[in-house]
């Protein structure tokens, strides 16, 4: 058998068909090659992986000849060519073998793939957690964001979004999805739909941390009820905070010795009952006046004003309490004791950090609850047990209690802000705390 072979031909044209020229996509955002018809492949420049993908580019008029061999021909890695010599061979007349070596030029082109087109425009997610609470205020909510900031949970989160009832946290994997939902389930009593990708807090009470803690004022009864027991058998609130009304203590005493039934159950240690004579701040013309228990009884003293429900003229449109024998259910309930907010805005020399996140506008109401929880974190240990509180060193310190008794955190139990900063992939960068 007879070979002819001719030299390398760098001239323009096509030898047996095969284009001297051909483009190739190259996204430099994420550093790969489109490979049709929809995928996008990372190769090393001169490697095996990317030698294969430009001979797809020709293999149509490859096919009808022979490819003996080919190999990159070195360019500078910034001129944006590749070059592949090949060897060819094809059958002739007589049987004789032409045999040829050539260069394919290729021309990398700049494109932008479908993911880092979705990164740039922030929609670059493939698991997203919508939260939701379905009551009127968001004391949960912030509790959660401190414990999520706490524990990091906000590290692996490509973006936070901010709605009226709840927070969306959105992923570029299932699998740190998956950890915040595990996250959330040992945190506050929560169920959730994997299958939507989304995660639901249904209706809490009370304290909440991973149980619903409930105390009976009328006898400091308290029990804990978990998340699995709640959605076995959910109940409703009777009323909101928005229902609170002001009321001033006019007489207060300690209930001691209370004669309790056998299987009471457990009773609170921090708290101590007490008998009040209460009347509204709005009914201050009049003589009308309410008595109550409540749990506040180590907390009250005369002109003490005090935040509760009106019971007696409220519509309580609930099954049970219509069941239940009108004398066992209290006129008011006392919530806590109420203290002059202005003054402990001034005085308070913490902060807390909070998650960026696109939001809304905090509207006067959202103010008003926020206060709320810091209030709640000052009054109650419990709950700031799990919060990293930082000194604010804008406010000059004071004593840890005020002439009018209001709680305060004490400075040890502050911690100094150090301005770490981290971006959503947990590396130094942009800042994912405020």
């Amino acid at each position: 058998m007879e070979y002819m072979t001719e030299s390398v031909d760098r001239s323009p044209g096509h030898i047996q068909g095969v284009p001297k020229q051909v483009s190739i996509s190259f996204c430099k955002q994420c550093q790969r090659y489109f490979q049709p018809p929809a995928s996008w492949v990372q190769c090393a420049l001169e490697s095996r992986e990317l030698l294969a993908l430009c001979l797809k580019k020709i293999k149509a008029p490859l096919s009808k000849v022979r490819l003996v061999d080919a190999g990159f021909v070195w360019t500078e890695p910034h001129s944006k060519r590749l070059k592949v010599k090949l060897t060819i061979q094809k059958e002739v007349m007589n049987g004789a073998i032409l045999q040829q070596v050539f260069v394919v030029d290729y021309v990398v082109q700049s494109q932008m793939c479908g993911d880092c087109h979705r990164v740039e425009a922030k929609d670059f997610w493939k698991a997203v957690i919508q939260v939701r609470q379905k009551t009127l205020h968001k004391k949960t909510f912030y509790y959660l964001e401190q414990l999520i900031l706490k524990y990091g949970m906000h590290q692996n989160t490509l973006r936070i979004k901010e709605i009226h009832d709840g927070l969306d946290f959105y992923y570029s994997s299932k699998q740190h999805a998956q950890k915040m939902v595990e996250f959330l389930q040992g945190t506050v009593p929560c169920r959730y739909v994997v299958n939507l990708n989304v995660t639901y807090i249904g209706h809490i009470c009370s304290l909440v941390t991973s149980a619903i803690h409930l105390i009976d004022p009328n006898t400091l009864q308290v029990a804990d009820i978990d998340g699995n027991t709640f959605w076995s058998h959910p109940f409703n609130s009777l009323c909101h905070p928005k229902q609170l009304e002001e009321f001033i203590v006019m007489e207060c005493s300690i209930v001691r010795d209370l004669k309790r039934s056998a299987g009471a159950g457990i009773i609170s240690k921090k708290h101590t009952l007490g008998e009040v004579w209460i009347q509204k701040t709005s009914e201050m013309n009049t003589d009308k006046q309410y008595f109550c228990r409540t749990h506040l009884g180590h907390l009250l003293n005369p002109g003490d004003l005090v935040l509760g429900f009106d019971l007696a003229n409220c519509n309580l449109n609930d099954e049970h309490v219509n069941k239940m024998n009108s004398d066992r259910v209290p006129d008011v309930v006392l919530i806590k004791k109420s203290y002059d907010r202005t003054k402990r805005q001034r005085r308070r020399n913490w902060k807390l950090k909070e998650l960026a996140r696109d939001r809304e506008d905090m509207d006067t109401d959202d103010e008003r609850q926020y206060q709320d929880f810091l209030e709640d974190l000052e009054e109650d240990e419990a709950i700031r047990k799990n919060v990293n509180i930082y000194r604010d060193s804008t406010v000059p310190v004071e004593s840890d209690t005020d002439d009018e008794g209001a709680p305060r955190i004490s400075l040890a139990e502050m911690l100094e802000d150090l301005h770490i900063s981290q971006d959503a992939t947990g590396e130094e960068g942009a800042s994912m705390m405020s």
